[in-house]
């Protein structure tokens, strides 16, 4: 027996608000054609009044509770994944925390952009097996509306609202075929900051600041780096493309999900594709696309899942586990 941290329970939330391509069109200089030929993007949803960064989170955070059967006092540990905070400080995950009622509990956020539910999930996973405590709520939300450019056509198609959660929970599970995280595998490089970024900060620019990217830039590096990184995690777990069941990634493009399942020889039907629905939610990406294939019973008990994503900095990373 192994102690692992085993996932007991998916949820997402999204915005009300569900805005198409046309919409957008009548915004921007584009169209429907234009964005689904480049990134396969139909809809997105978009945070409206009352809607933020942490409602949406903790909505999600119910979700999994309900699915873990688990009461939110049970949760030791709290770690959300944004780069779209409520406020500057106190940690978003505070005041997850409080909406859901528990009084003391470890509670910070992770601030890796897209690449953040990884790192979020790699921190539990360690401090859980490490003693600091029993069961986690790992979280990714974003309301990216908020610091999107509404006037550059390159960039505001791209990306929505919304949050996913996960629970975790440090179980003794056969070290053979058990279920839990078997291994995860991160990376960071942040000479190419001026890739993918937002120009604004409270210490640079005492603005919010706007998203700006390089698309073509940011594609050239994903490819390469998402299946080195999915190959690494693989290659610690002692496992290979052929012993996978699904593959769930960062919903950043439609076009590098696809060049990315074919640099590794994946069937482009084992890999969970939500970017048309839901755009780029950032750090709310994988966690989303994790429980649409959990409630939709593609993801089942017992199956292995790569989880993966590259976000600015860059930072990127990938987790593999038995469902």
């Amino acid at each position: 027996m192994t102690l692992r941290s085993v996932i007991l329970g998916t949820g997402s939330a999204l915005p009300r608000r569900r805005v198409d391509n046309a919409e957008l069109a009548t915004m921007v200089d584009t169209s429907d054609e234009w964005i689904v030929e480049r990134t396969g993007i139909r809809t997105r949803y978009v945070a409206g009044e009352g809607e933020s960064t942490t409602t949406l989170a903790a909505e999600a955070s119910r979700h999994a509770l309900e699915m873990a059967g688990l009461q939110a006092a049970g949760i030791d540990l709290i770690i959300l994944a944004t780069a779209t905070p409520d406020q500057t400080f106190p940690a978003s995950a505070t005041t997850v925390q409080a909406a859901l009622g528990i009084n003391d509990c470890i509670a910070f956020d992770v601030a890796a952009v897209c690449s953040g539910f990884l790192y979020a999930m790699t921190v539990a996973d360690n401090m859980l097996r490490g003693g600091a405590g029993k069961t986690a709520l790992v979280i990714g939300a974003e309301t990216f509306s908020r610091i999107l450019d509404w006037e550059d056509r390159t960039t505001c198609v791209l990306f929505g609202d919304g949050a996913g959660a996960a629970v975790l929970r440090a179980e003794e599970t056969p070290a053979e075929g058990g279920r839990g995280i078997l291994a995860s595998k991160l990376h960071a490089d942040g000479r190419h900051n001026g890739l993918l970024h937002v120009d604004g900060g409270p210490s640079s620019t005492g603005t919010v600041g706007k998203v700006r990217m390089k698309g073509q830039d940011v594609f050239r590096h994903a490819v390469v780096n998402l299946a080195q990184v999915m190959k690494e995690v693989l290659d610690v777990a002692g496992l290979s493309t052929s012993d996978i069941d699904w593959v769930v990634p960062h919903q950043a493009n439609a076009r590098i999900l696809d060049a990315t399942a074919r640099k590794l020889g994946l069937d482009p039907a084992q890999v969970v594709v939500t970017v048309d629905r839901h755009a780029n939610t950032s750090a709310a990406s994988v966690p989303l696309a994790l429980d649409t294939a959990v409630r939709d019973g593609r993801i089942k008990q017992g199956d292995l899942v790569v989880l993966e994503a590259m976000g600015g900095g860059f930072t990127w990373g990938a987790c593999v586990l038995r469902y």
